[in-house]
């Protein structure tokens, strides 16, 4: 009998909704007994596809990501200091909402592996370099840090620094790479899982506008 064919996943962006996705579809291809050779992924697939990628239990990631309240990972600075680092500051060196510390803190809470040589399964994430506004592609070192600098929101997150560098979103400059593991890891066949943001429309859309932090149902729209 043939081997099964060496399968490597491909996860895209997708924001908070892509989470959810992207954990579903590598519970539904492990109860398919699909065999996972390697996982690239970008901003909400990078988090899911790092998880994974670890070794950690995806039951218990997803129990974990049905109950968790927003501010174990996003805590974004109280009005008053935004205020006043925009108006007296005049914006300057404030480049986002909230800290990404909380983001990476909680990921590498949920991790069996650390870093990237050490997870089980060959793993890549792709995020924006700022500074050359260029695609990056993380491979080594500490996998909570880069999974969160892949998944940085711009303006809603401050950018990751990772080596002295600054890094944000890769959805700015890929929603799904399949490059990162094409061709690579004796892989046979890529499978790629691209979960577009379902955005209201209409009468929906003003209702958005009405809630609290209007500017971030833009900013998502972007």
């Amino acid at each position: 009998m043939r081997e099964p064919a060496a399968v490597g996943v491909v996860l895209s962006s997708g924001g908070i909704r892509g989470i959810y996705a992207h954990t579903g579809f590598l519970l539904a291809l492990r109860r398919l007994r699909v065999p996972i050779k390697a996982i690239s992924g970008c901003s909400a697939g990078a988090v899911v596809g790092g998880i994974a990628a670890s070794g950690a239990d995806l039951d218990q990631w997803s129990a974990t990501i049905a109950h968790v309240p927003p501010d174990r990972f996003w805590k974004p600075d109280p009005w008053p200091r935004v205020l006043w680092r925009m108006l007296m500051g005049r914006g300057r060196g404030y480049v986002g909402l909230a800290d990404p510390q909380p983001a990476i803190d909680y990921c590498r809470a949920q991790l069996a592996a650390q870093t990237f040589e050490t997870c089980p399964v060959p793993f890549r994430a792709v995020a924006m370099d700022l500074a050359y506004t260029r695609r990056t592609e993380f491979a080594t070192g500490d996998l909570a840090t880069r999974m969160v600098a892949s998944a940085a929101i711009p303006v809603l997150f401050r950018p990751v620094e990772v080596d002295g560098a600054y890094y944000c979103d890769g959805a700015t400059v890929e929603l799904g790479s399949t490059e990162a593991i094409c061709c690579r890891f004796g892989l046979e066949t890529l499978v790629v899982h691209h979960v577009s943001v379902w955005m209201p429309e209409g009468a929906a859309f003003s209702r958005a506008l009405a809630r609290p932090w209007s500017v971030l149902e833009i900013l998502t729209r972007l």
